[in-house]
Parts: structure tokens; C-alpha cells; sequence
């Protein structure tokens, strides 16, 4: 029913939780594919130890290093769930994530949707604020306020059609949400507190201006935004983006 995408790279110290997460889903009908791009590190041996207890978990390893977009891309095209669900490998859901969100979609008929989510630190999982989701968001407001986690996110193929993320290297996630969104779809949130964010600091997110720079890539080149438009989202963006850390 649930296919769940965990792409990975070097992430020994932190998988085991987010396969740990998983495992305590309320919600059983589901497969993990975790696709290891090339890690230098036990990545693949501590997943395969999951495998050989729980055979809901599947492993792809890729040859050479392709980046999150990619890897996320071969999990999506090795998928078999009509629902698609995202997770990082340093990343936590709440017991309850799948069966209340999938109870959420199915009684709404909802393609698109999402949860709010807590931002933690480090290895103790410190737990900083709530990111609190609107009940419902389009494209032109997305465009403004990138508030769909995609730790948090689930798509029904069955509504959407298939897809695939842009190949960039980061900011890959808000690309595809933009393209399903101008299909006219909206993302319903969920506001309940489901997934938890680890805050990384060598992460493309935790580098806030080159997460900006990609955002405005994304604008420019992605979503082919004229100057004056892709300036004022833009604004809306960083005022967004600094709201959500700290708030």
C-alpha cells in the first residue's frame, strides 16, 4: 500500500533510528526501500541487518555517488505502493504517521498531503520548535512559503499519475511539489506533529544561503519565474524560511 523512500549516503550513525521509526508504525501494509548512494561507511551492512529481520525492507546500492535526487528517483521507479511516502535516512516519524495520515487522504480523497513537524539536534535528538502546517496550499502560495516538509509528505500515485524528482542537487523535493501542484492539485495538511527533522549542519538545507541560491534556481530555471515574480516570492520565501526556525 505504502512505499516509503529513504535515500542514503554515509548515514551509519543515524539510520538504524529511521528504520527503528518505521518498524513502529501502527500502520503495517508497507515496504522501505532504502537506496545507499555509494556510502564510504556500515550504511548498507546496518540496513541489511533490518533486512534479514523485516523482509518489508529492501536495499538498492548504487555503483557510483548520484546525489538525494537520483537516489530518491531509483527508489520511486523500484516502488510498488500506490502511495508514495518520503523519509530520510536522519530523519523520525511519529508511531502513529502512516495511520493517521493515510486515514486523513483516504476519507477526504486527498492526492497530496502533509503534516506539521518538529526540527531536533544531534545525536540526542534535542527538540527544538514545531513547524506548524496551513490546512491547505496551492501553487502561487507555495511558491511563497515552502512549508511542506518532505519528511511528512504522502502522494497517491493513483490521483497524481507517476512521477520523478528533478535531478538537482538540492531543492529537488520543492521542484516536484510545484509540478504537481500546477497540475491543480492541492496539499492538504495535516496538523498534527507526525515526523521529526534533524537538523544536520553539513546538510544542503543547514548551508542557508546556498539552500536560498537553490530556491532561486528552482524559480528561475525550474519554474521559469520572470525576474519581478521570482524577486517578490523570493521575499515571501526568506521571511518564511526564518519564521519556521524560529517560531
Amino acid at each position: 500500500m505504502v512505499s516509503i523512500i529513504t535515500p542514503a549516503w554515509n548515514s551509519s550513525s543515524y539510520i538504524a533510528e529511521a528504520i527503528d521509526s518505521v518498524l513502529d508504525q501502527t500502520y503495517g501494509d508497507w515496504e522501505m526501500i532504502v537506496v545507499d548512494d555509494c556510502s564510504g561507511d556500515s550504511t548498507r551492512h546496518v540496513v541489511r541487518g533490518y533486512m534479514a529481520m523485516d523482509d518489508r525492507i529492501r536495499l538498492i546500492s548504487l555503483e557510483k555517488h548520484l546525489g538525494p535526487a537520483e537516489a530518491r528517483n531509483t527508489a520511486i521507479r523500484a516502488a510498488r505502493g500506490r502511495y508514495i511516502a518520503f523519509l530520510d535516512s536522519d530523519d523520525l516519524w511519529h508511531p502513529q504517521k502512516l495511520e493517521r495520515q493515510l486515514d486523513f487522504m483516504l476519507s477526504h480523497g486527498i492526492a497530496f498531503s502533509f503534516t506539521n513537524y518538529q526540527r531536533i539536534k544531534g545525536t540526542r535528538a534535542t527538540r527544538l520548535n514545531v513547524v506548524r502546517v496551513p490546512r491547505k496550499i496551492g501553487y502561487s502560495a507555495y511558491l511563497k512559503n515552502t512549508i511542506i516538509g518532505a519528511l511528512t509528505v504522502i502522494l497517491d500515485r493513483q490521483q497524481t499519475g507517476d512521477f520523478q524528482m528533478p535531478n538537482i542537487r538540492s531543492s529537488h523535493d520543492m521542484a516536484l511539489w510545484c509540478e504537481i501542484l500546477k497540475k491543480g492539485f492541492r496539499a492538504y495538511g495535516l496538523r498534527e506533529t507526525l515526523a521529526y527533522y534533524r537538523v544536520m549542519p553539513g546538510s544542503n538545507t543547514a548551508r542557508k544561503l546556498k539552500a536560498a541560491y537553490d530556491v532561486w534556481r528552482v524559480y528561475r530555471e525550474i519554474e521559469n519565474l520572470k525576474l519581478m515574480p521570482a524577486s517578490i516570492n523570493f521575499v515571501f520565501y526568506a521571511f518564511n524560511a526564518i519564521r519556521k526556525r524560529i517560531w
